[in-house]
């Protein structure tokens, strides 16, 4: 028998050439585990990096109610789910859609629907004839737009800017941009619209812009245009931007578009202007642009693009101004003398344009109070090289042919194609010409305010271009004291003789809301009283309230307006429907009537 010492070297050999010929595997092991490790704290340390520039930028109360919203989303959801609930949703969801359809599809035995191609085709006088039945069929009236009562919805600049713009659709109504060698005038055209607008808003010699098809995609044009510059210049791959809570929703439709997170920052309940500290706390290493409106669509109140500029030029960010409303309203404020407003020293405007130093681009509607055609938009850039990110360039597309990178210099076909346009031209280098061949230009389709928003077709542009040119400085003047004015006295009135109701910031321009002061009275129900007096106003939130965008068409109907809206109030103080009041569901279901709403637009 061994020694008990050697016996316990016997029993050591396996172990140790187990260790030997395990050990390089282990070592491997040891190796993975940490790199495991670092990789868990890498991303542990980018989380936490994120949430804490997240809760920065919500603040702790609000995140809180971030979390308290979700929750309360979540119950609903379960709660819907139940049988008994899903049998009442689906009752009230189907009352919803048919009230809808009824309200915007034509229905019995004289309405006809043209389903499928005529055999034959029509001549002008059927197609007038079945137009003007058209006109009628829903509830047996026409031109209600033309009577001053809605909000907004129709800048009509009278009869003699119709015929002007339709004699100038019909000259250019083949027109293609994409052909500027066979279409110089509509080309001509163009720039000219844009240099006219930069005009008014003070550019500097650098300042450029494109006509779009509307306030939507100036907008998202201008997100895409930071994205990619942030991207290039600054390397941000997860970029931010700061919106108030009044900015418009193409903010937010276009950062879903183009993967921009969004930190929405409150604005003050008595101001409605964004919270400057707030925004201030939300920027961070990947905010990429701050947002301000000139005015806001919810009350037509103005941001302070001043304080905004200064943050933006600190912080090196870009700054766009949302001026698609405000358009020849508040650029024509200082010269019509309102921009200090009135005696009291209520409505001023505050400095908005490009003598700001931080403002880097700005969204002007031609189609409102410029009174162009529908369908035409001006986005401006404080440079031609911040505009050259608006653009998408793809050479190696199989249309083109593919080219050395001097082939421009030797004449060679050649084609690019942009985010906004793909624009054919004729360059004549000195040496030799050189055709870039067209593509088609970006569609890009509005789903929430169901507009198929396109660049401006030829027609059009040239309808603007008319439009300015007949209205003239003089006459945008004229129209800008006006409108203001009659907006102005809608406010006073509203605050001298209607105490139920308080009028939402001090709106310097076209729009101003109302909200209820009075317990009794709910601002919605006062909305739809009006609407009971054919007036076509808009409802808003936070709080609830009306709003009404004054046009030109509303300047002789303002006294009535004011008539109206006091009878109004006193018909929901007496006669409360009870229609104003919400429930937890009511929220969670707003999609499914929305998308109910824009379904039976294209029920035939």
């Amino acid at each position: 028998m061994p020694p008990r010492s050697d016996s316990k070297a016997l029993l050591a050999l396996p172990a140790t050439y187990a260790k030997e010929l395990l050990g390089p595997l282990l070592s491997a092991s040891t190796k993975l585990d940490i790199a495991k490790s670092a990789l868990f704290y890498y991303f542990l340390v980018i989380y936490t990096r994120k949430a804490y520039w997240h809760l920065r930028a919500r603040g702790i109360l609000a995140s809180v109610k971030d979390v308290y919203v979700l929750v309360s989303q979540f119950v609903v959801r379960l709660v819907l789910r139940l049988p008994s609930m899903q049998q009442k949703v689906s009752t009230e969801m189907g009352k919803a859609r048919l009230d809808i359809e009824n309200k915007l599809v034509p229905k019995g035995p004289n309405v006809t629907r043209h389903l499928t191609l005529p055999e034959e085709g029509k001549p002008l006088e059927w197609i007038i004839a079945e137009m003007e039945k058209m006109d009628i069929e829903l509830n047996g009236q026409k031109g209600i737009w033309n009577e001053g009562k809605l909000s907004g919805a129709v800048y009509h600049g009278g009869e003699d800017l119709q015929k002007i713009i339709t004699t100038a659709y019909d000259r250019y109504c083949v027109s293609n941009p994409l052909h500027p060698d066979v279409f110089p005038a509509v080309r001509k055209m163009e720039a000219e619209i844009v240099a006219m607008v930069l005009k008014i808003y003070n550019a500097p010699a650098s300042g450029v812009g494109v006509v779009t098809s509307g306030g939507t995609e100036s907008i998202i044009m201008a997100l895409k245009t930071y994205r990619d510059w942030a991207r290039k210049t600054k390397g941000i791959t997860e970029p931010e931007m700061i919106v108030p809570a009044s900015a418009h929703a193409a903010f937010d439709k276009g950062a879903a578009y183009f993967n921009i997170k969004v930190h929405t920052v409150p604005v003050d309940r008595f101001t409605r202007k964004v919270d400057l500290k707030h925004v201030k706390r939300a920027i961070n290493p990947n905010t990429i642009l701050l947002v301000g409106s000139a005015i806001n669509y919810p009350d037509g109140a103005q941001d302070d693009i001043s304080g905004l500029s200064a943050l933006a030029d600190k912080y090196g960010l870009g700054l766009h101004v949302d001026c698609c409303l405000g358009s020849f309203i508040v650029a024509f404020l200082e010269p019509a003398g309102l921009a200090n407003g009135d005696a009291k020293g209520k409505y001023k405007l505050s400095p908005f344009d490009f003598r700001l130093k931080g403002v880097t681009s700005i969204s002007c509607d031609t189609h409102k109070y410029g009174f162009a055609p529908k369908g035409t938009s001006v986005i401006m850039y404080r440079t031609p090289e911040l505009r050259r990110f608006q653009y998408y360039v793809n050479p190696g597309w199989t249309g083109v042919s593919k080219l050395p990178s001097l082939a421009i210099l030797t004449g060679t076909n050649h084609c690019v194609k942009a985010a906004y346009t793909q624009v054919p031209v004729s360059l004549d280098l000195g040496t030799s010409s050189t055709s870039f061949f067209s593509f088609s230009r970006a569609v890009l389709k509005n789903v929430t305010s169901r507009i198929s928003e396109t660049i401006s077709p030829g027609a059009l542009i040239a309808g603007t271009w008319a439009v300015m040119q007949h209205i003239g400085y003089q006459g945008y003047l004229e129209s800008c004291k006006n409108i203001v004015l009659a907006t102005r006295k809608i406010a006073d009135a509203i605050t001298s003789d209607i105490p139920e109701l308080y009028v939402l910031g001090d709106p310097p321009a076209s729009v101003v809301a109302f909200a209820s002061k009075h317990p009794k009275v709910d601002a919605l129900e006062v909305g739809d009283a009006m609407s009971r007096r054919g007036w076509h106003l808009a409802g808003v939130n936070q709080p609830p309230a009306v709003h009404i965008a004054v046009t030109r068409l509303t300047v002789p109907a303002v006294d009535a307006f004011i008539a109206d809206l006091k009878d109004a109030v006193q018909e929901a103080k007496l006669a409360p429907s009870g229609l104003g009041e919400s429930s937890a569901v009511g929220p969670e279901m707003v999609g499914e009537i929305a998308t109910a709403f824009l379904d039976t637009l294209y029920k035939a």
